[in-house]
């Protein structure tokens, strides 16, 4: 099974990171991206490697708080109405998806993702001597109600001796304590000391000159078409600007993936979730700490060279508009809990669209196409987080070696349309 030619489609985080555990297995690697090596989701998100998030947003009692916040004009989730069987039957089975039960029966699976990726970013960006600004500060949840902070303490059981994911609470006045740049009158938080943060770009901009290093093609601009084939077995990709012959292939295109259905004989059950962010300069007094800014679902990272806003969820497909509404959102949430809660000198306005699937664990699995296409896609809010286990767990199957995550519970099967 060695010395493949592999192609990749999808240039965002997981693509590089199955190219680049392919390439390290021994195979002719091509990547082909239909705008440009990381423009996509994986531009301009908060940067998080969280194996905090282990719970999938299918939690109980999700469908109320949802539905009665989006009845605020200001709700950081919504939903545009429109006439799409696919997003409501999505919908449907995500709510189906809402209780303990289904919640626990997926967290594990995000569970090993996320920890295996801990460890392979710490090896790779060790090893490779890469610049991206990679911190391991924690991430911290920071809340306004005491209510909402006190209830929190179950989640932190449930993470802790179940996962061995444990947080250290911050009550009252304390929390500002250990992050200063917070207003003061804060309920408290809960700090995740073993969560890291990157700079996105940076990172995509390095695998790249790692993986061109190693002889990685990458062919930009080039939109996939359909699958080349031969009998039943897919011999090539054909795009937009050519064709690229090759022996495995492996569709990682997130959110785009259901607009490959008929390529891939199968419509992956993926909508597009709309995240915003918002990237400025560092205000002058800037958090250390990673935060989630919890009752407004927005999220800040300060980076070396700058300090970014994110977050919000808009279900409105693969909608290119930049939402000014949604960016003021992010603003506005910010300024309840900051004592500086941005700068006006902004670098980049942003959005991108997470791959959502109604249990909240990805795809990686054969294709119904051929038994030499494989997909790995749906990583919903953790793309970042669960990249570079995707990659390794890619290539050793594809390898027929022993996995070293259980890939059963990622299979396509589950995802039927109930």
């Amino acid at each position: 099974m060695k010395s493949q030619r592999a192609v990749v489609i999808g240039g965002g985080v997981v693509g590089a990171f199955c190219a680049w555990y392919l390439r390290q297995a021994g195979h002719e690697v091509t990547v082909v991206e239909a705008k440009q090596f990381g423009s996509g989701c994986s531009h301009a998100n908060c940067g998080y490697v969280c194996p905090s998030h282990v719970l999938p947003l299918t939690a109980p009692g999700v469908i109320g708080k949802t539905l009665k916040a989006m009845l605020r004009p200001n709700s950081p989730f919504s939903i545009r109405p429109r006439l799409s069987p696919h997003l409501w039957r999505w919908l449907a089975n995500f709510a189906l998806r809402c209780n303990r039960s289904s919640m626990l029966e997926a967290a594990p699976t995000i569970h090993q993702l996320l920890q295996s990726s801990l460890q392979l970013y710490e090896q790779v960006l060790a090893a490779e001597q890469m610049d991206v600004q990679w911190e391991r500060r924690g991430l911290l949840f920071v809340y306004q109600d005491k209510h909402h902070f006190e209830a929190y303490h179950e989640v932190d059981q449930l993470l802790s001796q179940q996962f061995g994911v444990p947080a250290v609470a911050y009550a009252g006045e304390a929390v500002r304590e250990l992050e200063p740049a917070l207003k003061p009158g804060l309920a408290g938080g809960w700090h995740y000391p073993g969560d890291c943060h990157l700079r996105p770009d940076r990172l995509m901009q390095q695998l790249r000159q790692r993986l061109e290093q190693r002889g990685v093609t990458i062919v930009e601009q080039a939109p996939m078409t359909d699958f080349l084939r031969s009998g039943s077995q897919v011999v090539g990709v054909k795009t937009a600007a050519c064709e690229i012959p090759g022996d495995c292939f492996v569709v990682a295109t997130g959110a785009w993936t259901p607009l490959l259905s008929e390529a891939l004989g199968v419509r992956v059950p993926i909508e597009a979730g709309k995240g915003y962010s918002i990237t400025t300069t560092r205000p002058p007094i800037v958090p250390q700490i990673p935060l989630i800014l919890e009752e407004h679902s927005v999220a800040i990272t300060p980076f070396h060279d700058g300090y970014r806003i994110g977050s919000t969820m808009e279900f409105a497909g693969l909608d290119e508009r930049l939402n000014p509404q949604r960016l003021e959102l992010l603003r506005s949430g910010a300024r309840h809990y900051l004592a500086e809660p941005y700068t006006d000198q902004v670098q980049e306005e942003w959005y991108g669209w997470r791959p959502m699937t109604w249990d909240g664990k990805p795809v990686v699995d054969r294709a119904p196409a051929a038994g030499n296409v494989w997909i790995a896609a749906g990583h919903n809010m953790l793309g970042l987080s669960m990249a570079p286990a995707t990659g390794k767990l890619v290539a050793e199957l594809i390898d027929g070696e022993v996995p070293h995550i259980n890939p059963h519970p990622l299979s396509l099967r589950r995802l039927q349309w109930a």
